[in-house]
């Protein structure tokens, strides 16, 4: 071994020796091996189980809310780069417009990145049984199993973010500089699902600039990759400048709407995105590549992401990419743990765990008042929101007939919004118009509408724009934030009510 950490030759020890001093550091230079049958094997049990599972619960609100966009497809929209909802699109075109249509892309993408982190631990000296600890933890481990249970923007994010880490092993560990190439299309793809891959590439090149290797960076392939991943991304990007940079926008308005919680949340939610044991894991695998100058700038871009985004109230989660890699690289260092018995069997409980609180196995009417209600948010707004529609469409139906027929129906929030649209069909719903995010720009009601059925927003606001605003009913029997929202109709606009649009605009 080298001074800078570098292995010139030799192999990688097999079976579950490798690692087996944590001190060894990242082997580079050296022949990889082979990817075990047993990672294949557990993808493909895990999208079979996620698919399983997928019709259990209904939709969750984010899922809603991202079919209705992809009913008009763009470039971008106000709230969200537009990925997701083109795979909301493509998959109720092509599956079906169902629950379980819309989940076959995340668990799809949950089996991809499954491989991707045992690879990345391949790649980083790991063998076999470091690369079938690694997809058997991914496999097994909270975020995953959320983001490949329902079609969140964390989905293919998790999948891009780990597909461009590999990437980046690959330049670092073999020093083979198309893998920049590469970086640049994944990472200019990614850009239109979230903006946060400049986080990753941001904090990573600052760790080379700090720690190296610092030759990588003379290579002109790195800035084909750049101006790759610029001309992918420059629609969205334009899009952007375009409309006056609305993520800053939405950004701001989270950062005040959830900044604080964000920050109390951050450093807990840390130990427990992958699980507790994962969590420990995860230092092995901090310790590991700092003590390899090759990679230790992986290890400088952790903390530098957290301080980030707990600066910004940016969402723990956001860490999701950054704990997988280093995960990766702990299982190299776990598979030579001397207490590798004790570590399979806690892994276990923790895959029980696990599964209990991402995956829809408790019952939908008795997860209300439950632990994993109150821990998932996914879970939890994932029952009730065909009720929503269901409860609205009675105070629809009870309206006289000749207010029925004009009325119109108005939501406080994109989730309620994306149900009432969903279930039109089924109940005989008028059309639905909100002011929540992209929606508001969908622009008002159409003028002369003078009979609104309102869906969680206030009543006390409620009257300053109508004549007459009556209790319908509430929301009932759901677990999530729509239990005992009110549904009110009101009666004659007080203003025509493209001058009462711009009071009802509101981003969260």
């Amino acid at each position: 071994m080298t001074a800078d950490g570098r292995v010139t030759g030799g192999t990688p020890a097999q079976g579950g020796t490798e690692g087996a001093s944590p001190g060894e550091g990242v082997r580079t230079g050296a022949a990889l091996t082979g990817t075990p049958r047993a990672v294949p094997a557990i993808a493909a049990v895990t999208v079979a189980v996620l698919l399983a599972v997928s019709p259990w619960y209904g939709y969750h609100r984010d899922e809603l809310y991202f079919r209705m966009l992809g009913e008009r497809p763009r470039l971008g929209y106000f709230d969200t780069p537009p990925l997701t909802p083109m795979i909301a699109r493509l998959s109720t075109t092509v599956f079906g417009d169902t629950v379980v249509a819309l989940r076959i892309v995340p668990a799809l993408c949950a089996g991809a990145l499954v491989v991707l982190v045992a690879l990345a631990t391949r790649e980083l000296g790991g063998g076999r049984a470091a690369q079938i600890l690694a997809a058997a933890g991914t496999a097994t481990s909270v975020l995953p199993l959320l983001a490949g249970h329902s079609l969140l923007t964390l989905t293919p994010d998790l999948v891009l973010w780990s597909a461009v880490t590999l990437c980046l092993l690959r330049v670092l560990l073999r020093g083979d500089g198309r893998y920049w190439l590469w970086a640049g299309v994944l990472s200019g793809i990614a850009s239109y699902n979230r903006d946060l891959m400049v986080v990753l590439l941001g904090t990573v090149g600052l760790g080379i600039l700090v720690a190296g290797p610092r030759e990588v960076l003379r290579d002109r392939r790195l800035w084909a990759g750049a101006l790759l991943a610029l001309v992918i991304a420059s629609p969205n990007v334009i899009y952007q400048v375009t409309h006056d940079w609305p993520q800053f926008q939405m950004a701001d308005a989270l950062r005040a709407d959830e900044g604080a919680d964000n920050r109390a949340a951050f450093v807990p939610l840390q130990l427990v995105l992958l699980g507790p044991v994962q969590a420990v894991i995860c230092v092995a695998g901090w310790l590991r590549l700092w003590r390899s100058r090759r990679v230790r700038s992986l290890a400088i871009a952790y903390p530098v992401a957290c301080a980030l985004f707990l600066f910004s109230g940016g969402r723990p989660d956001y860490t999701g990419g950054f704990l997988l890699y280093l995960f990766a690289a702990g299982c190299v260092t776990a598979a030579g743990w001397r207490w590798r018995r004790t570590l399979v069997a806690a892994l276990a409980v923790d895959a029980v765990v696990a599964v209990v609180v991402a995956l829809p196995v408790i019952p939908a009417a008795s997860l209300g008042g439950t632990p994993v209600a109150a821990i998932n948010e996914v879970a939890r707004e994932s029952v009730g929101m065909r009720d929503v529609a269901a409860q609205t469409a009675r105070v629809v139906n009870g309206l006289p007939a000749g207010e029925r027929a004009g009325a119109v129906l108005l939501t406080g929030n994109y989730g309620e919004a994306g149900a009432l649209r969903r279930y039109a069909g089924e109940f005989g719903l008028p059309a639905v118009y909100s002011g929540h995010n992209e929606l508001w720009w969908w622009g008002p009601p159409p003028e002369g509408t003078r009979v609104v059925v309102a869906v969680g927003l206030p009543p006390g606001e409620l009257a300053t724009a109508f004549a007459r605003c009556t209790p319908g009913s509430r929301l009932t029997g759901m677990p999530g934030e729509e239990d005992g929202a009110p549904i009110t109709v009101c009666r004659d606009p007080v203003r025509p009510l493209r001058e009462l649009w711009p009071s009802a605009r509101h981003y969260s």
